[in-house]
């Protein structure tokens, strides 16, 4: 399917039916599908309400708050309690669990990677330095803070902008191009 080029800002919006909040769909597997039939799928959603998180079953998740306040996940059997309030440290848990959220301030954005387990396998990982990634038929690279340049592309990432590929493997070597630059990576395996 090939290589994408996408700007946060420019994602449409999906507004929650529960109000809470609302999603920016980055890209999601296979192209089109929905929330009961993705192979994988990553997003950047707002959370502007205390309340239930959907339950995906057999999906792995990971989330990362990328600004605002964070929120606190609390699963029914106690199992998970985990205070996301850190930019940029990706939380992974099971999209069985039955978890609430709660806000401890105001509304809180996150970046979202979702995989059906029996398919896929999400790596998510943060980078802060020059690198170069190992191949992967699937993956999504965000500019999470300055500039980045990415070879093979010719081209910078600046913070916001992105790049995302499906059914063709692309290994990349990545640079920061300002001080404290930050570059979401997720290859799909």
């Amino acid at each position: 399917m090939g290589l994408h080029r996408f700007q946060r800002n420019r994602l449409a919006v999906t507004p929650w039916k529960n109000g809470g909040g609302s999603t920016r769909e980055i890209a999601c597997w296979p192209p089109g599908a929905g929330v009961q039939d993705f192979g994988w799928r990553v997003s950047i959603a707002t959370i502007a309400a205390a309340g239930p998180f959907s339950v995906f079953e057999g999906v792995d998740r990971s989330i990362m708050l990328l600004d605002g306040d964070g929120v606190t996940l609390r699963s029914d059997n106690g199992r998970i309690d985990h205070r996301l309030d850190t930019p940029f440290q990706p939380f992974a848990f099971s999209g069985d669990a039955i978890i609430d959220c709660t806000l401890p301030g105001g509304p809180s954005t996150d970046f979202n990677v979702m995989t059906r387990r029996v398919q896929w396998h999400a790596e998510l990982r943060v980078l802060d330095q020059a690198s170069a990634t190992e191949a992967a038929p699937h993956g999504v690279l965000l500019a999470l803070r300055g500039s980045w340049r990415v070879a093979g592309q010719h081209s910078s990432c600046h913070q916001g902008e992105g790049l995302y590929w499906t059914d063709a493997s692309h290994a990349w070597r990545v640079e920061p191009q300002t001080p404290g630059a930050r570059l979401a990576l997720v290859r799909f395996v």
